[in-house]
């Protein structure tokens, strides 16, 4: 029985521990954005090259691959009461703004840095 509660605290130890490691880690980590894009789309190519280049954490989603993926960000231009009938890749989705991509890339990417510069601050 004594064995028994002893395993029980070392336990529930490690479990708050790893907790409040957990917690510590979401804190510290720098703001996640969502590219939605293809793999075939040049734009998106060099989209996901230069946020890795500048250190950014982002999560991608290929939506010719991922059809889930392709209806969230739908939705979130609908809600955003944005058109898709002139809807060019990449769409960046930094915490419910979302970024479009209007076809000149160079000035995308600036106006992306000028986001992540202002959210880092």
């Amino acid at each position: 029985m004594k064995q028994l509660i002893i395993i029980v605290l070392l336990f529930s130890t490690l479990h708050c521990n790893s907790q409040e490691v957990i917690h510590q880690n979401q804190k510290n980590k720098k703001i996640i954005l969502i590219v939605y894009g293809s793999d075939s789309c040049h734009s998106c190519i060099e989209t996901k090259a230069f946020l890795t280049e500048k250190n950014i954490n982002f999560t991608y989603f290929d939506i010719d691959v991922d059809k889930v993926k392709e209806q969230e960000m739908l939705a979130k231009l609908q809600k955003n009461n944005i058109s898709i009938h002139t809807l060019n890749l990449p769409v960046i989705d930094d915490k419910g703004a979302i970024i479009l991509n209007k076809g000149n890339l160079k000035e995308f990417l600036k106006v992306l840095e000028k986001k992540i510069i202002k959210n880092e601050k």
